[in-house]
């Protein structure tokens, strides 16, 4: 695992960060695609996990959720407006135009569906960390915001890495997996106006430059 800052881990991913696992304290943040369960589980082996918590349940961020939860014996949260897809596991709904190519690739990263026993709304606290609604990408979006460092986890709200490309930079979302590009543009706003010095993707390396952040959500169309 790496080190990101006190208490926060990114897992091993292959290819490094195509698709990051984070672990908070003992808290699993996103659980990857399925494929990634494997490696997933031997690196949380013999950790005190009390949860597993998702940014949004998109199959490349909820592909090894059923096997955490089972292994380590813990539930799952996520936000209020994305539970009834991970409840249900129609993914369908969190894409704004399901196509044949989308639904072929959820059914190759996607792992089983899983009851949700919390869903997380703004200003709930998950040890140390704060929960930001971010919604646009999904409905339900959200991200973890931790005040004493300035520590941002947002998951899919921006791109630190081109899903096609794999080159190294910020990025929005691609518009087909995003459900409302505008309401995502307004998280990454929100989001900007904390001002992060730590900012955790869910694709793409950590950034430890908030000039950058800053200069690029201030310059994105409205």
């Amino acid at each position: 695992m790496e080190t990101i800052a006190p208490d926060v881990y990114l897992l091993d991913g292959f290819p490094k960060y195509a698709i990051n696992v984070y672990l908070i304290g003992n808290i699993v943040v996103d659980a990857g695609a399925r494929f990634q369960s494997t490696s997933i589980l031997r690196q949380l082996a013999g950790r005190p996990l009390i949860a597993h918590i998702l940014t949004h349940p998109h199959p490349d961020h909820q592909g090894a959720s059923k096997a955490i939860c089972e292994r380590f014996n813990i539930p799952l949260w996520c936000g209020a407006e994305d539970a009834e897809a991970m409840n249900t596991g129609n993914w369908d709904t969190l894409f704004p135009h399901p196509t044949p190519l989308i639904s072929a690739q959820n059914r190759m990263m996607a792992g089983p569906k899983y009851p949700v026993t919390r869903q997380l709304h703004e200003g709930d606290r998950i040890g140390d960390f704060m929960v930001i609604e971010t919604p646009g990408h999904t409905p339900g979006h959200v991200a973890y915001w931790r005040e004493r460092d300035r520590l941002l986890l947002l998951g899919d709200v921006l791109f630190n890495q081109h899903p096609l490309t794999t080159k190294v930079g910020l990025s929005e979302p691609l518009p087909f997996f995003t459900c409302d590009p505008a309401r995502n543009r307004q998280s990454a706003r929100k989001l900007a106006a904390l001002q992060p010095s730590v900012i955790c993707f869910g694709h793409g390396p950590p950034l430890y430059d908030s000039n950058a952040f800053q200069s690029f959500v201030a310059n994105m169309p409205d």
